[in-house]
């Protein structure tokens, strides 16, 4: 029944990934585009500090090594030949493999923060030396490219890049679910469990995690690839600590545990951040106050929840558990509002533009928030957010006893332990 439930999921999530060019404008389709780059960068970095247990803050590098491989590939081959347009990734993939095991091989040479901070210095030096290497990355203006025509396809338009990336991201992902089907995957998980009892059993450990690090290099180097195919271009920037900590916040916030969880922390996050840049420049405070809301109460991620609400619903029925979710949920968009509300207020007070404008008029413009105009130095202003913030914390209370009222009933229901067979009372 779980199989088969999973398997109308897929097909469902497939039919609507092949519907978005109909269904979607094209500022939504190339955001569409971004959120399925990512989603695979996200999973090649889970095989590695989710599977394997080796945290990397550094994944930029194969990233950007397999943006910049692709990127001389379509300008030396024009995409014709044996190796047209859409196989133009294979090239990323071989360059992400390539730098990956040279890389892994010193990276695994530790463990722990030693091997963090390695990962961190193998990214920043790439970052440091590409705008000086103008031969090979182009210097501060990058190197440009262009798709050409192959199979009947002229690639020039954002369906048909749409169609191109989610083909890769779907044979990718299909590849990474193998691999941890395989006895390698396992031994990959084992050496996240136990890593000393592996040596003990006579495995080579530091080969193990070569090739953890070698394979989840060579999918970043794919998505790398597929982003210079969306792009046409390919810049020094993407070995910025910016995309090495990007990938670290959406594979945690969805959730390393599993294996689609990092998938859809990108996803979501790409899609926060396309709809939330526009509106607010504090847009990036949100996200890292997310992230930290997420390590604090969810440290499974977004697919952990869910997880987790399922065997409660399960267990105790969606009648019993209703309560717990919406006052969950309300209690969620109560503190949310009250601290945009605070923070967007703070953001134009302490703003030189509205600073300025306020000395120019002579009084503090209103601030326009949630559909109406506010003023920000009157005290009424305040306590708007002040009650929402109070709310929700009355919420979260309800929230909390309504958990604490399910816990208990639930630990009524375990059956008392039997008693021994020579104290049970015989007919």
């Amino acid at each position: 029944m779980m199989m088969r439930t999973s398997l109308l999921a897929s097909l469902a999530a497939l039919a609507v990934l092949g519907a978005l060019p109909i269904l979607l404008p094209a500022g939504l389709l190339n955001a569409s585009i971004q959120a399925l780059i990512a989603a695979l960068f996200a999973c090649a970095y889970s095989l590695l500090a989710g599977r394997a247990g080796m945290l990397s803050f550094g994944h930029a590098a194969y990233f950007g090594v397999g943006a910049f491989a692709t990127v001389h590939a379509m300008n030396a081959l024009g995409g014709t030949g044996l190796l047209p347009t859409p196989l133009m990734p294979l090239v990323g993939a071989i360059g992400g493999l390539g730098f990956g095991l040279v890389a892994g091989w010193f990276a695994t040479q530790r463990s722990g923060t030693a091997f963090a901070m390695i990962t961190l210095a193998i990214a920043e030096l790439l970052h440091a030396l590409a705008p000086q290497l103008k031969g090979w990355f182009g210097g501060e203006s990058g190197i440009s490219t262009m798709r050409m025509p192959a199979w009947g396809l002229s690639f020039g338009s954002t369906a048909q890049v749409y169609y191109l990336t989610l083909a890769w991201v779907l044979v990718s992902l299909a590849l990474l679910y193998f691999h941890t089907r395989t006895p390698l995957g396992r031994l990959t998980l084992a050496l996240r469990e136990n890593e000393h009892r592996l040596r003990f059993l006579g495995y080579d450990v530091h080969g193990l995690g070569v090739s953890a690090f070698a394979i989840s290099a060579m999918f970043s180097g794919i998505a790398g690839g597929l982003q210079v195919m969306g792009n046409e271009s390919a810049n020094y920037v993407v070995f910025d600590a910016g995309v090495s900590a990007t990938v670290v916040l959406n594979s945690y916030i969805g959730g390393v545990g599993s294996f689609l969880g990092p998938a859809l922390g990108a996803a979501l996050m790409s899609f926060f951040g396309y709809a939330v840049s526009d509106t607010t420049q504090s847009w990036l405070l949100y996200q890292g106050a997310l992230f930290v809301l997420v390590m604090m109460f969810m440290p499974q991620g977004l697919t952990g929840l869910a997880a987790a609400t399922t065997r409660l619903v399960a267990r105790r029925g969606i009648v019993a558990v209703l309560p717990l979710a919406l006052s969950a949920v309300f209690a969620g968009l109560l503190l949310a509002a009250g601290a945009v509300f605070v923070v967007e207020l703070l953001q134009r007070l302490f703003s030189q533009d509205y600073r300025s404008l306020a000395r120019m008029s002579g009084s503090a413009p209103p601030v326009l928030l949630f559909g109406r105009a506010w003023s920000a130095t009157a005290p009424g202003t305040w306590f708007v957010p002040a009650g929402l913030l109070a709310a929700g914390a009355l919420m979260t209370g309800v929230s909390q006893r309504c958990h604490r009222a399910l816990v208990l009933a639930a630990s009524r229901e375990v059956p008392a332990p039997a008693a021994p067979l020579g104290e049970r009372v015989l007919p």
